[in-house]
């Protein structure tokens, strides 16, 4: 009998007529592999096309810049901004850590808000709560607004727009997990001054890493380019008055990502495929919640990742042994670099049940992920302000994440499915 592999969150998938390789060997053949290139102009103008189209028909006029990483997106959009030191910038709380590091990049300050209860996104309640707040006490606005995408849910773009209009600030929209998600009929990345997006190996499309920024206007997207590329002046010879940055994205890496967009719109449609799939078998099992979009026609996720939720209450094999012994690898295991520690616990973790059910499923060989931990509990931001009503610290405590990529079939959604159940003490 073949032994089972892996059922991992979401791993890279290449098409299946090797356009990938394709224009990666055109880059090769004709030496282009440098970070500029035909590949990365024309992939530029892929995710513009892609970006610009809304599904009512209409178009927008947004450019698209190609750069190294989504968290070098994140940077150059809120140095455009003119975020700088002293600066104070409000940024989701429930996100992994590139949506907030940048602004310490910068010598400014992240400012965490909360979560709804219904996407997991920033509320636009807190948000507002926190600009007026800030403003009292600093003597001045926030400098920019990040909300995330998370799991590829949208954020309420209306509302979040509306209150940034309202006092002026522009929006970063952290849209990594998130692309190809809608709301409204409108890609996220577009509503806000800039929208990020991400083409790490496990994202919905991939240039093995690399990211992109898209932009209001062409001036907008000339200037994220120039820092870019290391903020040279129009002189005959080398002369800088800023600081640059080496972020613009390998001809090569484009080349991969090119290929990528002949599959983005199927990718798309498989994980919401995968979502629904574990919605309908998962929802007569007691105690395990499905992560879903709003009932909200507006509201059009690409579940990126399908997460859920898990009642305290509800025992999982092994609980007893949750948190024994310390983590030898990094969850997720995708960079295998992390910092020994002498206790697995914290004073914010998920519960002994969630961990336990990520223990099981790896020895059922499938990988359950908690979710990201608010960056507010992280170490690093322990002394920055937070405006929260306590959603995501309670949504980390019971949340984990489940297989959603290509690789994943209906059938490997059934097996974990049955090993979830198989999990629960009954």
């Amino acid at each position: 009998m073949e032994e089972r592999k892996t059922i991992y969150l979401c791993l890279a998938h290449m098409s299946e007529d090797g356009m990938e390789q394709k224009y990666v060997k055109e880059a090769f053949d004709t030496n282009w592999v440098v970070p500029m290139g035909p590949n990365v102009n024309a992939f530029e103008q892929d995710l513009a096309n892609f970006a610009n189209g809304n599904t009512d028909g209409s178009k927008l006029d947004r450019k698209v810049v190609c750069l190294s990483a989504g968290t070098a997106a994140v940077h150059l959009a809120l140095l455009a901004c003119g975020v700088g030191p002293g600066d104070e910038v409000l940024v989701q709380s429930f996100t992994f850590c590139a949506s907030s590091h940048p602004i310490t990049y910068l010598g400014a300050k992240p400012v965490f808000v909360g979560s709804e209860p219904i996407t997991w996104n920033m509320d636009p309640e807190l948000l507002e709560k926190a600009i007026i707040d800030r403003k009292a006490v600093t003597g001045k606005y926030p400098k920019a607004i990040v909300p995330v995408a998370l799991y590829g849910m949208p954020y309420d773009c209306e509302k979040i727009m509306a209150i940034a209009d309202k006092y002026g600030i522009p929006v970063v929209e952290d849209a990594a997990e998130g692309m190809g998600s809608r709301f409204n009929g409108q890609v996220l990345g577009t509503f806000g001054k800039y929208g990020v997006l991400s083409f790490n190996g496990n994202k919905m499309i991939t240039t093995s890493g690399g990211g992109a920024l898209i932009c209001r206007n062409a001036e907008d997207a000339n200037n994220v380019m120039w820092y870019a590329t290391q903020a040279r002046d129009a002189y005959p010879y080398y002369q800088h008055t800023a600081i640059g940055y080496n972020y613009r994205m390998s001809n090569v890496c484009a080349g991969i990502g090119r290929g990528q967009m002949t599959v983005l719109d199927a990718h798309i449609a498989h994980h919401k495929h995968v979502q629904a799939l574990y919605e309908e078998l998962l929802k007569d099992v007691k105690g395990v919640h499905m992560h879903c979009q709003p009932a909200d026609s507006r509201y059009d996720a690409n579940f990126w990742l399908c997460a859920a939720t898990i009642d305290p209450e509800v025992r999982i094999q092994g609980q007893e042994n949750a948190y024994k012994e310390v983590i030898k690898t990094a969850v997720g295991g995708a960079a295998g670099v992390i910092h020994a520690v002498d206790c697995a616990t914290t004073d914010c973790q998920p519960n002994e049940n969630v961990e336990a059910l990520r223990v099981f499923m790896l020895g059922k060989k499938v990988e359950c992920r908690p979710l990201w931990k608010p960056m507010h509990k992280q170490p690093v931001y322990a002394e920055n302000d937070v405006y929260t009503n306590g959603v995501e610290e309670e949504l980390f405590k019971v949340g984990f994440c489940l297989p959603a990529g290509p690789y994943v079939s209906d059938n490997d959604v059934r097996y974990i499915v049955d090993c979830i159940k198989e999990a629960i003490v009954r």
